[in-house]
């Protein structure tokens, strides 16, 4: 078990990783600290947005920051899950079967483009990210303690696209979903990058052992009986809402608590608050509600229904 980094290390560590960051990315502050939030709970981060709003660029950048084993799957129609988990291949000179690993066997696996391919090839994702595990003929194979999957999308109203299953959808901590740049941005990104000159070198930052020790910091955290009961109350409300024909699963209440947690570590407490879930609830929630016929027919978005449920439950003072 690691020694925990102390609370300023942790948060000197993490204001690096975003300098770095930023020396490839302009703007999208609010995806880079869910990244970072995401990291330190052990949890996986989808992201969405139009193409060319450089979500591939955001998780590549986050990537080289880290000093992990990084591995990479584009997603086609035609992608086989043998394709992302590996196989066991016949080796004639020894006459026994040997495994051949797939890009799974990472630190950090991103996954681009994760709905351009069929649900059955979606689907091997579920058991490692889960249980950071994968089974291959009936051989459970670990994966790594820091495996997590970052994953892009497009907007599911795009041709040549599949929705993702439920159940995968689930495993994600957050849904973030990446806006066009506003002006000043976009002029700033025009400026950098018109020219076609390279991007400044990212330097990775964080070890392994870092990582380790930022883990058992976050998990120090103090997470008060009537935070639970605040997030308990969160959760249900989403299952009671007329407008919601599918609400948040236990694993939502859960992963929003390892969340809070380290929210409070990077912003240096050793206690969480209330705004702490209150600002992470939205990504934790939107992927994992589903609207009523009723609702949709009306036009309502379940961003703005998550934002009335928060604002409706009372929040531990």
């Amino acid at each position: 078990m690691s020694e925990p980094l102390s609370l300023p290390a942790l948060t000197d560590l993490a204001q690096a990783i975003r300098d770095q960051i930023a020396r490839a990315i302009v703007g999208q502050s609010a995806a880079v600290e869910h990244l970072l939030v995401a990291l330190f709970a052990r949890g996986h981060v989808l992201l969405e947005g139009p193409p060319g709003t450089a979500k591939t660029l955001l998780a590549q950048s986050f990537a080289a920051t880290l000093g992990l084993d990084f591995g990479r799957i584009q997603f086609t129609p035609d992608l086989m899950p043998g394709d992302i988990l590996g196989s066991n291949l016949f080796n004639f000179q020894t006459s026994q079967f040997t495994l051949t690993r797939g890009p799974i066997f990472c630190d950090l696996l991103l996954a681009d483009e994760i709905n351009r391919t069929p649900p059955k090839t979606q689907a091997a994702l579920l058991e490692a990210m889960q249980e950071r595990r994968v089974t291959l003929d009936g051989v459970a194979h670990p994966l790594s303690d820091h495996f997590m999957v970052v994953a892009t999308q497009n907007p599911i109203e795009q041709q040549g696209v599949y929705p993702l299953p439920e159940a995968q959808l689930d495993r994600f901590l957050f849904k973030l979903t990446i806006p066009y740049p506003d002006e000043a941005e976009e002029a700033r990104i025009i400026a950098r990058y018109g020219a076609q000159s390279p991007a400044e070198p990212i330097t990775a930052i964080l070890t392994p052992d870092q990582l380790a020790a930022a883990g058992a910091a976050v998990a120090a955290i103090t997470l008060a009986q009537p935070l639970v009961d605040y997030i308990v109350r969160l959760i249900r409300a989403t299952r009671e809402s007329a407008d919601l024909a599918c609400g948040a699963s236990p694993r939502a209440g859960v992963l929003l608590a390892h969340a809070a947690r380290a929210r409070a570590a990077l912003s240096g407490r050793d206690y969480v608050l209330p705004d702490d879930v209150k600002a992470l609830a939205p990504a934790v929630l939107r992927h994992r509600l589903l609207l009523s016929p009723a609702a949709e027919i009306e036009g309502k978005q379940t961003d703005a229904l998550v934002s009335e449920i928060i604002a409706r439950t009372e929040a531990p003072r």
